[in-house]
Formats: C-alpha cells, sequence, structure tokens
C-alpha cells in the first residue's frame, strides 16, 4: 500500500507569524504563562479544530424520540452487558443470516483492561484524516445508547440507529428461534454495528471489545491489526484472577499473520500476549521497544507529545498536541499511532512514517467523554469513567499533574461487581473528602454497602453520604465552596461510566 496522502491543511498562515502574534497578545498576562499557551493555541490552529461534543442529546423530534425508546425498551429486554454465554455461536449465526458484513472491510481490533475508548477514538481520528471512511463501535455509552455506533467520527444519528436496528431484526429474530438461548444486548448492537458498516460503506472499522477477547461478540471478525491496551485486574469472576489470565482470554483476538500493537504490560500478560503471537505467525510491535513516548510535558488544555513510531528509531513525530489529561492518554496515543502505522503497513512492508502534519491534525482533535473532562468551573467539575483500581491510578496521576487542585472533593457511585476497596484506595491520597452516591442502573451498588467500604479507607469524618446523585453533586461543590482558603478547590466524579454520564446531563452538558 502507497504512502497515504496529507489532507489539506486548514489554515494556510505562517504559523512562526502565529505564534509571534499569540505571544505579544497574551504577554500583557503573565509572560511565562503567555509562552506556554501560544504554543498550545498554535499546534491548536495548525492542526483543526477540535471535534465537537460526541455526547449527543435525546432527539429533538418527539416523534423520533419515541421510536428510539422502542429500540432501547427491546434491547433492554434482552441479556444485559454483565450476563454472558462465552461463545461466539449467536453472533456467527447472525453474521451468516446478514451475508458476513463484517467481512466487507478491514478492520482494527482492540482489547485490554483500561483505556481502549479512548485509543479508538484516537485511531478513529487518524485514520479520518487520512481520508478514510470510518465506523467505529464502543461500549459502554457515556448518555446516548447511539454513542455506540459512529459513522464518520459521528456517533449515529438517531433515525439511522433505527433503522438499523429494525434492519436487522427479522434476521435477529430468526437466530433466537434456532439458538437454545436468545442473542443478548451486546450481540444486536455488534450486529448492528456490523451490518451499518457495511452498509455505509466504510474503509475501515475500529471496534474496541466488550469484553475479554476470546468469546466476545465483536471477535467474529479477522482484523489485520490487534491492538492490546494495558491488562489489570477487572471482571475476575468471567476472565481470570490473574493478569496472565486474564490475557489469556485478550489474546484471542489475535489473528493469523496480524500484526499486535502491545501496549506496556504486566511481564506475565505480555509472555501470554507473545506466546499467542508465536503460535499464529503475528508480528508484535511492544512500546517501549519498538514504539512509544519520547517526551512528553503539560500544555494549556492538555499535553505536548513526541511520539516514535514503527518506522525506527529515527522516526519521530513532534509537536503533537494532545488536548486530553494524564500520562496514560499520552500512552494510548503512542499506541494508536502505532495501530495506524501498522495499518497502512509502515515498520514492515515499507520504512519511513505517515505525514506528520496530518498526525497533528488529527491528534489535536480528539475528543474523549468523560475522561477528565471538566465539564463546570468555578469550582472546576471533573468527570473521569475510572471503575477499576489500575484506572483510578492513572486518573488520580493525571488529576493530581494537570490541575494541581488545593483541595478535591470525590463523588463516587460504583457498581456493585467492581473492586470498590481498591479504587477508593487509589483515590484517597488525593481526596480530602469522599461524597458517596448510587446511580441509576440496576448494577449500582448500594449506597449504604459502598459507604461502609469507604469509611474504612477514609474514616468516617471524610465520608457523606448521598443516596441521590444531584444532592452529592450539590454536596461536593459546596464543600469545595465553603472557605475561601480552598479556592483552587475542585470535584472529581468518579466510579463508573453511569455515574458519569448521569452527572454530566444533571451539569447541564448535552
Amino acid at each position: 500500500m502507497s504512502e497515504p496522502r496529507p489532507s489539506d491543511r486548514h489554515d494556510d498562515s505562517d504559523p512562526d507569524e502565529t505564534f509571534a502574534e499569540i505571544v505579544d497578545e497574551e504577554t500583557q498576562r503573565d509572560p511565562d504563562l503567555a509562552v506556554i499557551e501560544a504554543g498550545s493555541r498554535t499546534l491548536r490552529t495548525r492542526s483543526g479544530p477540535p471535534q465537537g461534543d460526541e455526547v449527543p442529546a435525546r432527539p429533538a423530534d418527539p416523534e423520533v424520540d419515541k421510536a428510539l425508546r422502542a429500540v432501547e425498551q427491546e434491547l433492554a429486554g434482552r441479556w444485559g452487558e454483565t450476563k454472558l454465554e462465552p461463545s461466539v455461536t449467536r453472533i456467527a449465526a447472525l453474521m451468516d443470516v446478514l451475508g458476513e458484513p463484517q467481512r466487507a472491510y478491514p478492520s482494527i481490533h482492540i482489547t485490554g483492561t483500561n483505556g481502549k475508548t479512548s485509543t479508538a477514538r484516537m485511531i478513529e481520528a487518524l485514520l479520518g484524516a487520512f481520508d478514510l471512511r470510518t465506523g467505529r463501535y464502543t461500549s459502554p455509552h457515556v448518555q446516548s445508547i447511539t454513542e455506540r455506533i459512529s459513522l464518520d467520527g459521528s456517533p449515529m444519528d438517531p433515525e439511522r440507529f433505527i433503522e438499523a436496528y429494525q434492519d436487522i431484526k427479522p434476521y435477529v429474530e430468526m437466530v433466537d428461534a434456532q439458538q437454545p438461548y436468545r442473542l443478548s444486548f451486546f450481540e444486536v448492537l455488534t450486529g448492528m454495528a456490523y451490518a451499518a458498516f457495511a452498509d455505509t460503506p466504510v474503509d475501515v472499522a475500529v471496534v474496541e471489545v466488550g469484553m475479554g477477547g476470546s468469546w466476545d461478540a465483536t471477535n467474529v471478525i479477522d482484523s489485520s491489526v490487534a491492538v492490546v491496551t494495558p491488562i489489570s485486574l477487572d471482571h475476575t469472576d468471567r476472565l481470570g484472577t490473574t493478569p496472565a489470565e486474564i490475557a489469556g482470554e485478550k489474546a484471542g483476538i489475535i489473528k493469523q499473520g496480524a500484526t499486535v500493537i502491545l501496549a506496556q504490560q504486566p511481564v506475565d500478560a505480555a509472555q501470554v500476549m507473545l506466546k499467542k503471537a508465536v503460535e499464529v505467525d503475528a508480528t508484535v510491535a511492544r512500546e517501549g521497544m519498538e514504539f512509544g513516548v519520547v517526551s512528553r510535558e503539560i500544555a494549556v488544555g492538555g499535553q505536548l507529545l513526541t511520539l516514535r513510531g514503527l518506522g525506527g528509531a529515527a522516526t519521530e513525530y513532534t509537536e503533537i498536541f494532545l488536548p486530553l489529561y494524564g500520562a496514560h492518554q499520552a500512552h494510548n496515543a503512542a499506541v494508536a499511532l502505532a495501530a495506524v502505522e501498522a495499518f497502512f503497513g509502515i515498520g514492515a512492508e515499507q520504512p519511513g512514517s505517515l505525514d506528520h502534519e496530518t498526525v497533528r491534525r488529527a491528534f489535536a482533535s480528539v475528543v474523549s467523554p468523560g475522561r477528565l473532562e471538566v465539564v463546570r468551573s468555578s469550582p472546576t467539575v471533573v468527570l473521569d469513567a475510572a471503575h477499576n483500581p489500575a484506572g483510578a491510578r492513572a486518573t488520580a496521576d493525571g488529576l493530581s499533574e494537570a490541575f494541581g487542585f488545593s483541595r478535591l472533593i470525590g463523588v463516587v457511585g460504583t457498581s456493585s461487581d467492581k473492586d470498590v476497596k481498591g479504587l477508593l484506595e487509589a483515590f484517597e491520597p488525593i481526596f480530602a473528602e469522599v461524597v458517596i452516591t448510587q446511580n441509576s442502573s440496576g448494577r449500582a451498588m448500594d449506597v449504604d454497602e459502598l459507604a461502609a467500604v469507604a469509611v474504612e479507607v477514609f474514616g468516617e469524618d471524610r465520608v457523606q453520604v448521598e443516596p441521590r446523585l444531584d444532592d452529592a453533586l450539590e454536596a461536593a461543590i459546596t464543600l469545595a465552596e465553603e472557605e475561601d482558603e480552598y479556592a483552587g478547590a475542585g470535584v472529581l466524579v468518579t466510579g463508573s461510566v453511569i455515574t458519569v454520564g448521569e452527572a454530566r446531563l444533571l451539569l447541564g452538558r448535552r
């Protein structure tokens, strides 16, 4: 495959002149901050505007909203995402009657424990910047079910989502009648995504597993690129109790002759992945060896990166502005870049690198709702969907680095099947106080049970209980504002994607 051509630049002005103008403009404030701000703004100008908010609101048309709610209700009547029968038998049967739509386009398949959705969004942005039509399938959603299936970088509009469901519904019912168990909620959505991608049609699909890998419903695709984000303990009742056991399940997405992009992993997990790659004659690129983060520094609104790609030690992408916070997002960016290079054959079939300006423009456009996302100021309220100890540690580190709050109040509502104590222990050093609450999901941990664990971790004096999320948000904001000396106070809402999504709505983000 020939090297992809760069897209046209959005701005024909001289970047050096733009930088100088911004410095002059900003120096009236603080000379040091002016240079940092000018650098960030210049990179954003050079790379194009960031994408808009990718969390759609309910449809404005009452009839469309009614039809979407009917689809949601039908899907909700099926097995939920946490009730599993570990096989791909049903989804394979659905693909068969649909005519194997998942084979109509190449794909990049992503597994791991943390960072999958952010990495998928970065891969999507890069592919789109090189003029490829993309389909992205991720889970869970923050606010709207339509977020899960994206076409050309935007969530499926409600009308098309409803149409996609109606198109495959007769085939779903046909498979249901032939199987011991009906297709699950996640299996039906996966079928919708694969069929919609073929119908569009897309040039490439970016697919995130729901859970595990080997028997995940998404694993009926044969991807040429398999991405493995960091593996840690989560879903231990289904995937295994050690990183190695979990890696064994996730390695199932590695197909014959594929390229594996391997983020930094625990040693035992990496060994499992490498063994699987040898078995299927796959090529492995490891973060920290074949590719990685060369440098990173904080910038206004995100961070400035230098990344090394697959083209060799001499190939570095400099001045990459990523409008996301935390070292973990820098590592996600390195993984995403390597995945796209591998998709285009760089590092194996051809030397060199992707067009640097196009890469810069793509990364500057990335958004990842609910991942260290600022949704309010005075006091600053940040949302993050961390739901396991490893994710919480990454969030705590990123928050401390990027914000430097003098006092931080946590609002925590978790699911009942998580390592809640481990998550709270990860946040204990940075939370002055924590408000325990509960989201509306049937999987939510009972607020009194969660509070008992919180008291064990934080002590009774640092724990407040507010069963309703709206009351919890109000209490946390009040605690952050209560004393003048804490003018630099903030609030972090975390513990579950559902908690974050509901908080997002309550705080007025649409």
